[in-house]
């Protein structure tokens, strides 16, 4: 089984390798991340009570990358900072919500009959819940708080991979190795963890790199509704939103470089998705 799978991730490695398109992106997340985890180290003043009131709204400059905003801060570091963010939020909220799906997904699908019919009807339930009522709702209730976007997304990013995750156990859950695992004596539980869920490692990987670029619009969606990150935190949605305030008076800078950051990545991390999709298929092996 060990070689197996050896084998599966090293032929996926290599389809991964004759996708240029991919493999570039891939570089260009990587350089993104770097530059936003690494580059605002080497900025001496504190971001977040750092204001310079004799240097607002400059446009882009040797002095100022992607200019000032109305305070006087560095666009380009606010654009990092917030890129910081952004990412974080993503990658937490993906972990989150995977492991969440894996788990009922496979639970679901392994254990069948009436509990796998009440566990789905609970994601038709949540299906049905409009986000943007709920992350309003939740707003409502308890004030802007950066937890609740986890929250928010994390309520309906699982889903999707739960649906899949169930269906792929459902086929799996009579193959001779699971029989083998359960004659063994080994509870559901084990056999679920330690033999579903491994088997559907491929797969499982493929929705981290396609869900991450989903949680990422998410949380710049309600960001620039109002309904993220409160200031002075902020990320690119927030930036995106304060700089669409100001595009009439001609300071373009304020939205253009926080947005073309959001698309770029945006772009390159479903490249990679795709990528991963593809390599990891066994069905497209010629």
């Amino acid at each position: 089984m060990a070689n197996k799978k050896q084998s599966l991730f090293q032929d996926a490695f290599i389809r991964f390798k004759k996708d240029k398109v991919a493999v570039f992106s891939l570089f260009v997340i990587v350089a993104i991340l770097v530059a936003c985890f690494v580059v605002p180290w080497f900025y001496p003043d504190n971001y977040f009570s750092h204001i310079d009131l004799y240097s607002t709204t400059q446009a882009p400059s040797f002095e100022h990358f992607f200019g000032t905003d109305a305070i006087g801060r560095d666009v380009f570091v606010r654009v990092l900072v917030g890129g910081q963010i952004s990412f974080e939020v993503a990658i937490v909220a993906t972990i989150v919500s995977v492991v969440i799906g894996t788990l009922w997904g496979a639970f679901a699908g392994f254990i069948g009959g009436k509990i796998d019919g009440f566990m789905m009807r609970i994601v038709d339930a949540l299906y049905a819940l409009p986000f943007l009522f709920f992350a309003i709702l939740l707003v409502t209730l308890f004030g802007r708080n950066f937890i609740l976007i986890f929250v928010a997304i994390g309520v309906v990013s699982w889903l999707d991979v739960a649906r899949v995750v169930r269906g792929q156990t459902i086929a799996l859950r009579h193959k001779e190795f699971v029989e083998a695992a359960k004659v063994s004596g080994l509870t559901n539980r084990k056999v679920v963890t330690k033999h579903i869920i491994r088997n559907l490692i491929g797969i499982i990987i493929v929705y981290i790199t396609l869900t991450i670029p989903t949680v990422l619009m998410l949380s710049a969606f309600l960001s620039f509704l109002g309904l993220g990150v409160q200031p002075p935190m902020t990320d690119w949605g927030e930036m995106i939103s304060d700089g669409a305030s100001y595009i009439t008076m001609g300071y373009w800078w304020l939205l253009v470089y926080p947005a073309a950051f959001l698309t770029i990545t945006l772009l390159a991390l479903n490249f990679v998705g795709n990528a991963m999709r593809q390599a990891l298929d066994p069905k497209s092996k010629r």
